[in-house]
């Protein structure tokens, strides 16, 4: 750090005050203010743990955290595996590749509250048409139960993310040796084998960083839920970033919302980094 340049300060400084003045000054001040009856405008008064206190006490908190966590492991275990298939769909030697990983990534591009209300008239009106055509009730009011709402949320975000996390696999995907196939394949290993000893083992830090990814956005998704369901039936499919969301501007309830907020950065931070931590390790065995 002490050899650093001078130009090399002069291009960092503007992203770490960037960083100070975005992200930590204001983390540092809701932190503070979670803890009085701040009202967005001033605090009064200081109320020590009692928000926090209350927040664990709270049903409806705590069933946006329950469905939250079950959205996140269902979402990560599809995305992961969604994003590894298509990886080895593309880099096939066929003549349709790039087209085929346009086509996959295409959906990434599309904002979240516009993808939320698409997939709403599909669920909605084509499940629910397809449901009376068919005679299947079980594809009618597709978004009125909290399940398929559930099943809903996870199926956008399938179609959403998957390609993006197929760029990552891909690169990696790319990198492993030709070699190693060729001698697999002369050895008389057949696809799953040097799937399972070669490619898996390559292509484990790819796993690392797509899960760190599919778990911290998983958890953060606020746009397409509310898109989406809105929170509905009777909030039984609010997730917590929109639990809080509505804490503090609908209730009106800003240092409330902002002690959820802390509790919701701990539990993302404890998850993702423990992901992390176990998969370089498992990296290492490998």
């Amino acid at each position: 750090m002490q050899n650093k340049s001078l130009s090399f300060w002069l291009f960092l400084t503007p992203v770490i005050l960037g960083l100070g003045v975005v992200v930590v000054i204001p983390f540092l001040y809701g932190f503070i203010y979670s803890f009085t009856n701040w009202d967005g405008l001033t605090a009064t008064k200081f109320l020590g743990l009692q928000n926090y206190i209350e927040l664990f006490q709270e049903e409806e908190f705590m069933t946006s955290i329950w469905f939250t966590v079950k959205f996140a492991v269902v979402s990560v275990i599809l995305l992961n595996v969604f994003g590894l298939g298509l990886a080895l769909i593309v880099t096939r030697q066929i003549k349709s590749n790039n087209l085929l990983r346009t086509v996959f990534f295409m959906p990434n591009l599309i904002g979240g509250l516009i993808l939320g209300f698409i997939w709403q008239f599909i669920f909605v009106s084509v499940f629910g048409d397809v449901g009376n055509l068919l005679g299947i009730e079980g594809l009618t009011g597709w978004l009125s139960t909290a399940e398929t709402g559930f099943w809903g949320l996870v199926i956008l975000t399938a179609w959403q993310m998957a390609g993006y996390i197929m760029i990552i696999y891909i690169a990696y995907l790319e990198n492993i040796p030709k070699d190693l196939i060729e001698a697999a394949k002369i050895d008389g290993a057949n696809g799953l084998q040097r799937f399972k000893n070669i490619t898996f083992p390559l292509v484990a830090p790819a796993f690392t960083i797509s899960m760190f990814l599919t778990l911290s956005m998983a958890f953060k998704i606020y746009d397409q839920n509310l898109s989406l369901t809105n929170g509905g039936p009777a909030n039984k499919t609010q997730m917590v970033a929109m639990e809080i969301v509505r804490t503090a501007f609908t209730e009106n309830e800003m240092a409330y919302a902002q002690a959820k907020a802390v509790i919701f950065f701990l539990i993302v931070a404890v998850v993702a980094l423990t992901q992390v931590y176990y998969n370089k390790k498992r990296e290492v065995e490998m």
